[in-house]
């Protein structure tokens, strides 16, 4: 329950629906509860005496309360559906909000589509229970409480059978409740597998079609819906165990009631009338039992949901902006001083360990290394997307960890080793770089970047559509596009993490001398190849997450056996092999 009071406080300006409804279901009880006294009336009074006038009248009645309850109940019904759509949405929007604060730590303790069936299947059993649960919520325990009342009125005696059956019915819903409640937490850990499987399907079904995985792909999918499947079989086998219990209880206690009755009306201890009435009473008291046991069950399963989207919005944001953050980054410069880093603090071995390194303002540095040296992940502890574990990283004089996060990223442009982009046209991606940039700017950086070349044959120009995830162009065309959108952001320090692998050498160069242009900007280059930082003014070779050896091109050739080793493989034959093709 601590769960739910917490999602509540989202309701926010919905409240007011919210208390409406529930006024409005009140009122709506009440005069239904009025209907069966004035069928005992009749009865007596109308039928018992052949007066047809009274029989009109107490008829007219019955239909004014008919009508006054169905106008409450539609005004519920608009009430609870905006309280309950709404109150959905801001709870999306709250965890969606929650998500863009994470930093990659926090995202690395959720599957990606975890949080997909967060924001999505379990905010909406949330709100179904509101929607669904909210008027039986209320209305049961109205109604059980005015039927019980009025039952006693109508007749003392009689009304034993509730304290005899009520409990009946009530251990019968706790031993229900009991075992359905961990069903509920395992039912959505299944659809997890369930969307996990199917968003790397589709992920990756280039991957799939060729390599001829299909039906590989396929006998996984059918595994995990067979598991949801089977666990929802179990789930809801249990949960329908309390209508059968709710019918045999109110049918046993219909007879009971119909056996004493029929025995006071032969002793003239009560009328037809009041009979007739009081299993009305039984019949609205047996069903705001059974509403109370419904909405039970839909307690239980939003309360697993509200957990799992309770822990996307307390999940404590491992990165986050100092008080009195400093929001001007005054240069490029980068130190590290004696950092190590490693992804999780139980890990045994340092990812980055013992890291000293100095960039000036406006200097070009290379960063070679074999796969797993850790180059990615050095350069992403400098605009903070992760933290040093040990050691500082100083941006412009100051430890990253003074800056404002949105100021310090704002100054670092990093393209990334996975090319993103997204559906929508070409100008709607660069503009990630610049919002107000004009037409005029966007084709300088596409020139800069050398993705004018193919930007001018598409149809469209700079407003073709990318379609979803950029699938309209090819890899290296990707690339270009992510270095002009990055290029956009005129930052002081620009990082390339092996950014012009799928680019030919020839645009790699043009790419190269444009960035050579750019005055005060320190520039950061991981690459596979020789060719990619021979003229930069520093090259770091790393490895094993150590910094091996640091100096220019010349100095490393002639000294360092690790740079030796690769460039003479890479440059064998004249460099033939140094670049590979722009290609699909």
């Amino acid at each position: 329950m601590k769960d739910l009071k917490r999602l509540f406080r989202y309701m926010g300006p919905y409240r007011r629906d919210m208390f409406l409804g529930m006024l409005l279901v009140v009122v709506e009880s009440a005069f239904e509860m009025v209907i069966p006294i004035l069928m005992s009336n009749i009865i007596d009074e109308g039928v018992a005496q052949a007066d047809v006038g009274r029989i009109l009248q107490i008829g007219l009645e019955m239909a004014a309360c008919a009508v006054l309850a169905l106008i409450t109940g539609l005004l519920y019904a608009r009430y609870a559906a905006r309280a309950s759509y709404g109150f959905g949405a801001r709870i999306r929007q709250a965890e969606y909000a929650r998500v863009q604060a994470y930093a990659f730590g926090n995202l690395d303790h959720f599957e990606t589509s975890s949080l997909i069936t967060r924001m999505t299947t379990d905010v909406t059993v949330v709100q179904n229970a509101i929607n669904g649960g909210f008027r039986p919520l209320v209305r049961g325990p109205s109604m059980l409480v005015l039927g019980v009342l009025l039952s006693f009125y109508m007749s003392p005696r009689l009304a034993v059978v509730f304290f005899v059956c009520a409990p009946i019915l009530g251990l019968v819903l706790f031993l229900v409740v009991r075992r359905i409640a961990p069903m509920y937490t395992r039912l959505q850990q299944a659809m997890d597998h369930l969307n996990t499987v199917v968003q790397e399907c589709l992920t990756a079904i280039r991957a799939v079609k060729a390599f001829v995985r299909g039906k590989y792909e396929e006998e996984k999918f059918r595994d995990v819906n067979t598991e949801l499947m089977n666990v929802s079989l179990s789930t809801f086998r249990t949960a329908v165990l309390n209508l059968p219990a709710f019918q045999l209880t109110m049918y046993a206690a219909m007879v009971m009631i119909l056996w004493f009755g029929g025995q006071m009306i032969l002793h003239g201890s009560l009328t037809v009338g009041r009979l007739t009435s009081f299993l009305s009473y039984v019949l609205q008291v047996m069903n705001s039992l059974m509403m109370i046991s419904n909405v039970f069950l839909l307690m239980t399963r939003s309360l697993a949901s509200a957990h799992r989207i309770a822990e996307v919005l307390d999940e404590e944001v491992e990165l986050t902006s100092p008080k009195d953050a400093l929001r001007e980054i005054p240069d490029g410069g980068i130190v590290f001083e004696n950092v190590s880093f490693k992804y999780h603090p139980d890990a045994a071995e340092y990812a980055l360990a013992g890291i000293n390194l100095t960039i000036r303002p406006g200097q070009t540095v290379g960063i070679l290394g074999g796969t797993g040296s850790a180059k990615s992940t050095l350069v992403q502890l400098i605009p903070r997307l992760y933290d040093a574990t040990e050691g500082r990283v100083l941006v412009g004089g100051q430890d990253v960890r003074r800056y404002d996060l949105t100021a310090l990223r704002d100054a670092v442009g990093i393209v990334l080793q996975k090319n993103v982009l997204f559906s929508g046209t070409v100008r709607d991606n660069l503009k990630w770089g610049n919002p107000d940039a004009d037409d005029e700017t966007l084709w300088a950086a596409c020139r800069a970047a050398c993705a004018d070349e193919f930007l001018e044959r598409m149809p469209g120009g700079l407003d073709a559509d990318l379609g979803q995830g950029g699938v309209n162009v090819s890899g290296g065309q990707k690339q270009r596009l992510c270095i002009a959108r990055t290029l956009l952001k005129q930052p002081k320090i620009l990082i390339f993490d092996d950014s012009v692998s799928a680019v030919d050498t020839a645009t790699e160069a043009k790419i190269r001398k444009a960035l050579a242009d750019l005055t005060g900007v320190t520039k950061i280059i991981i690459a596979q190849r020789v060719t990619s930082v021979m003229g930069t003014d520093m090259i770091v070779v790393l490895e094993d997450g150590r910094i091996h050896a640091v100096g220019t091109h010349s100095q490393l050739l002639a000294s360092d056996p690790i740079y030796q080793e690769i460039y003479h493989s890479q440059m064998k034959g004249g460099g033939s092999h140094a670049g590979a093709a722009d290609h699909r």
